[in-house]
């Protein structure tokens, strides 16, 4: 077995969501879900097919995020993996739910937009997703004034009131 990593490569606000589900049908409830989860949502969706032709499926409605999850699944090549590119504007918070609640999701790796590195362990088998490594490590605890930052800027930004 080999270990392996690769860096997700994505403009840096961009968001996404990686997981590992257990079923080509997955590429259209996950489309369907987004649609119907916020109006107007940009994104693009890529699923590496385990079995039968094995090819990375895909669909969305943002050209660029569609290539994105193209070009990021391939490097990836694991079985029954997705991923799913937010376009600007549009954050995780706001789908995680409806994707985890589909019936094929079998797991979320990580929803974030930080520099990420997925690691894969590789046999003679295939390729399958160990973990992965989501920004950095921590640089201490938060102190007073870090936690009325935190408190601020997510009244800012709408989340609480």
């Amino acid at each position: 077995m080999e270990l392996t990593t690769v860096t997700i490569d994505k403009p840096e606000t961009i968001n996404f969501i990686l997981g590992q589900s257990h079923f080509i049908k997955t590429v259209e409830d996950i489309h369907e879900a987004m649609v119907t989860a916020v109006s107007g949502i940009k994104f693009g969706l890529a699923f590496c097919e385990a079995s039968g032709k094995r090819l990375v499926r895909w669909t969305g409605t943002d050209q660029e995020m569609i290539d994105l999850a193209q070009q990021n699944a391939s490097a990836i090549g694991a079985g029954h993996s997705f991923i799913l590119f937010l376009g600007e504007g549009f954050f995780p918070i706001n789908v995680l739910h409806v994707v985890r609640n589909i019936p094929e999701i079998c797991n979320i790796f990580c929803a974030t937009a930080n520099p990420t590195q997925v690691v894969i362990a590789e046999t003679e088998q295939g390729r399958g997703i160990m973990g992965v490594i989501d920004g950095g490590k921590p640089t201490g605890i938060e102190g007073e004034e870090d936690i009325a930052w935190r408190k601020g800027f997510l009244r800012q930004i709408g989340y609480k009131s």
